[in-house]
């Protein structure tokens, strides 16, 4: 079987461009180090284990060129342009053949164990997901290459309505959910996960 793929969507790290919602409480540069610490976590993380190969999915278009990514030694692709259900259609299509997980980089809990559990999960369904706690996803684990663009159609996304619009998609496919895990979008989100981690 071939070595699976976790693509890591990652927007570059740019002042006044990452985790805006965050920046209104923070401020943008509290808001920058947030997002290039957690990307940087996760993606060492990552890298350290053979069991799989890490490709960055990165926007805007020609991020990939940056100096000040985490681990340049990862295979780098654009997102390209549409709304993020046709990019991350993209991106599992740029993934070599074989399993490919699709992750987020503000999920503070997300580690080796949960990437290897979603794999197993995958081995036996068409599809994983990860739930996030507002009704969204910060993983999405497909086989069949052709699924993401039935599974990402129409999805209402940003809204609660996310993760159930993708799985109304897939009615009659074989699908996989991990425990729920809260990334950090907002203000709330953010305090919550420092509060929890004092």
């Amino acid at each position: 079987m071939p070595r699976p793929t976790v693509i890591v969507f990652l927007k570059a790290p740019m002042l006044g461009r990452v985790k805006t919602r965050l920046a209104g409480a923070l401020g943008e540069l509290a808001a920058l180090r947030f997002h290039r610490g957690m990307a940087a976590r996760l993606i060492r993380l990552l890298v350290r284990d053979r069991r799989w190969r890490v490709i960055l999915a990165l926007t805007p278009r020609g991020a990939g060129r940056r100096r000040d990514l985490p681990h340049s030694a990862c295979a780098r692709v654009d997102q390209g342009s549409g709304e993020l259900g046709r990019r991350m259609d993209r991106a599992f299509r740029h993934a070599p053949r074989g399993p490919a997980l699709l992750v987020g980089t503000d999920v503070p809990d997300l580690d080796r164990t949960v990437i290897a559990a979603a794999l197993r999960e995958l081995a036996r369904n068409d599809a994983v997901f990860g739930p996030a706690e507002d009704g969204g996803y910060w993983l999405v684990g497909i086989r069949d290459r052709r699924l993401p663009a039935i599974a990402f159609a129409g999805v209402r996304w940003s809204t609660p309505d996310a993760l159930g619009d993708t799985r109304a998609n897939l009615k009659h496919r074989r699908v996989a959910l991990l425990a729920p895990l809260a990334d950090i979008d907002t203000p709330d989100d953010y305090r919550r996960w420092r509060s929890r981690t004092r």
